[in-house]
């Protein structure tokens, strides 16, 4: 069965997308919810599929609805 909530032992885990591909770090957990350091890399589509735009944020906020599954190792975002 797939865990799709987060706590603060999630901390420190990587986000990555439906395809493997490393997105960010979970910096942070509050009140369920996930806020990401995103990599540099990342491309404009998948900060606005994620609707985190083009702000310079440190953290962004990552929506429940959108975690596929946490595992030991990563936390995986739906397609």
């Amino acid at each position: 069965m797939k865990r799709t909530d987060i706590s603060e032992a999630d901390e420190g885990k990587r986000v990555v997308n439906s395809e493997g591909k490393k997105i960010g770090i979970v910096k942070a957990v509050k009140n369920g919810r996930a806020y990401v350091d995103p990599s540099p890399g990342i491309t404009g589509a998948i900060r606005s599929r994620l609707g985190w735009g083009d702000a310079d944020e440190d953290d962004y906020e990552l929506e429940p609805s959108r975690i596929a599954d946490v595992s030991d190792e990563e936390v995986r975002l739906k397609p």
